[in-house]
């Protein structure tokens, strides 16, 4: 029997997109890292026959709502309500398969202060005076998305808080000659505050453990920034902040104080769980998922700017917890994707949205290129030449002509729908592809790369055996035909995490004998000794020319 499990490990499987900023709609660097690499991986578990729950939400609770809204000249609550309609716009039209994209409600608000409610009581945070950016002609300290410096240790350009080129923090006044983000004329000074902060250092040999014990799971560069903060002390996490924006901590130490934007994320993916569980049949209470009894495995999806928070203060959070809730098991990063080898930068105009890619490629075509060119583990780019020209040589024109030669043997046949016998080569050839496509689709191997090039490469393998066919009819030659079309059926499984809409042409045209979405690729879904002979679903070759 086929065996498509690395190991017996059938656990369901909890999908967690990053959440994104409501300051913006999307563009395809957004689409290309994290979102289109989630998506994958969440049809790729459901057509093992495994439950998914694959979630996100929007994170209001974001300074860099109130920077851009004051930029805008509108408030931060409606660029929130604009910008999640058009997150929410990109997301469908590119076929991200999310379960439950949770509302910032009520609900998601009580979730998150129950979770930090019960680590404040628990001791676990500290009261801590720290200096801070003010801001004197408004009364206001200026922390995360409101300010923008030098890194203090890579000394490029960021914003407070965090380094996107680096990961590192920059936690209260290390940012160096900061300024800001509304305003960059605007002078600021600093002030002492008395926070709550999360003694980082207190977790180090869990850390530690944990992270030795799932390196697999983490990409080069994530490992590299995880030893590099672990070789130092690591800097206290500040939990909150004397601002006018986000949750209210309700702390009595620090009244008046909102929670850290940052670290609403894993109760806000508890949240998530609950409400896309719910949409799939399941109430649950938030939180309820995550507990170990459940015995769910995790899997982030995140840019690597995003980190540090998720591989560190997060974890450490969890661990506060005690042995009450599950830790994520693989944190998949990816890097920046450019436009034309250029930055994506909405303020320059240089910038490219999925829905206007789609006004003119099919999706398709848009998803698999996307996949081939994710920014995996270094910056990659878009470039719409390079589209058409793998559009057109590699993945259109060869499918096409591989699908109209079994069209065309099966209307030579004139209809008869006798079944064609598949050979133990056949079954073997099949069970090879299975275990190259695992590789790329499977954890701790996980590459949308290796995968999309995959499908091309057996694309064009199965064209040249079907061009070495044609001409010879169904009744000639049935054992070489029929291994053919069990590996074209193969194939077109084997690609649906990616081919979105071919794969749907094909379950629609019976190719699958009615079988579901989920469940194509269950162990044994190949090892039948006959195979019905089908006409394949053409792809759109609609491409405009760049």
């Amino acid at each position: 029997m086929t065996q498509l499990l690395p190991s017996d490990d059938n656990r369901p499987v909890l999908v967690l997109g990053p959440n994104p900023t409501p300051n913006g709609g999307m563009h395809l660097g957004h689409i290309a890292g994290p979102y289109l690499a989630g998506d994958v991986y969440a049809r790729y578990q459901r057509a093992r026959g495994r439950n998914v729950i694959f979630t996100s939400e929007t994170d209001d609770s974001q300074t860099y709502v109130v920077a851009s809204a004051g930029r805008a000249g509108i408030t931060p609550e409606e660029l929130c309500k604009q910008s999640t309609a058009k997150i929410q716009s990109a997301l469908s039209a590119t076929g991200i398969s999310i379960d439950g994209f949770g509302p910032f409600d009520q609900t998601y608000r009580a979730t998150v202060l129950q979770y930090f409610s019960a680590l404040h009581s628990a001791g676990v945070f500290r009261l801590k005076t720290v200096r801070l950016p003010y801001l004197e002609r408004t009364g206001e300290f200026m922390v995360e998305g409101l300010i923008e410096g030098d890194c203090p240790v890579c000394l490029t350009s960021s914003r407070g808080g965090l380094c996107e080129t680096c990961c590192h923090p920059n936690n209260f006044d290390q940012l160096i000659n900061p300024h800001s983000t509304i305003n960059p004329d605007d002078k600021l000074t600093y002030r002492e505050a008395t926070i709550m902060v999360l003694p980082l250092e207190e977790y180090r040999a869990q850390l530690t453990a944990y992270h030795d014990k799932l390196a697999a799971h983490r990409r080069p560069h994530v490992r590299q920034m995880i030893a590099e903060l672990l070789s130092r002390p690591l800097q206290d996490v500040p939990i909150t902040f004397p601002l006018n924006w986000g949750i209210d901590a309700q702390f009595p130490e620090v009244p008046g104080q909102v929670l850290n934007a940052w670290l609403e994320l894993i109760p806000a993916g508890m949240f998530t769980t609950s409400y896309a569980a719910a949409k799939l049949g399941r109430d649950t209470v938030p939180g309820e998922l995550w507990r170990k009894a459940e015995n769910l495995r995790i899997v982030h999806f995140l840019g690597f700017d995003n980190a540090y928070y998720f591989c560190l203060p997060h974890i450490a959070m969890l661990m506060a917890h005690g042995d009450k809730y599950v830790w994520p098991e693989s944190i998949i990063n990816n890097e920046f994707y450019e436009l034309e080898s250029s930055k994506f930068s909405t303020s320059k105009g240089h910038v490219l949205t999925p829905e206007e890619l789609l006004e003119e490629v099919p999706r398709d075509i848009a998803r698999l290129y996307l996949a081939l060119t994710a920014p995996e583990y270094q910056r990659s780019t878009f470039s719409r030449s390079g589209l058409d020209t793998m559009a057109e040589e590699r993945l259109v024109g060869p499918w096409n002509q591989l699908a109209g030669i079994l069209a065309k043997a099966v209307a030579n046949a004139g209809g008869d729908s006798s079944r064609l016998p598949v050979s133990d080569a056949g079954r073997q050839r099949v069970a090879l592809m299975l275990e190259r496509f695992d590789l790329g689709y499977e954890m701790p191997t996980f590459n949308l790369n290796r995968s999309a090039d995959t499908v091309l490469v057996q694309i064009d393998r199965l064209r040249r055996q079907a061009t070495a066919l044609d001409g010879c009819g169904l009744d000639e030659q049935p054992g070489a035909w029929g291994d053919l079309f069990c590996e074209v059926k193969a194939l077109l499984a084997l690609a649906s995490p990616i081919l979105i809409d071919l794969a749907a042409a094909a379950r629609d045209a019976g190719v699958f004998d009615d079988s579901p979405e989920s469940g194509t690729l269950v162990a044994g879904a190949f090892d039948a000794t006959e195979v019905t002979p089908f006409a394949p679903p053409l792809l759109a070759a609609d491409v405009a020319v760049g």
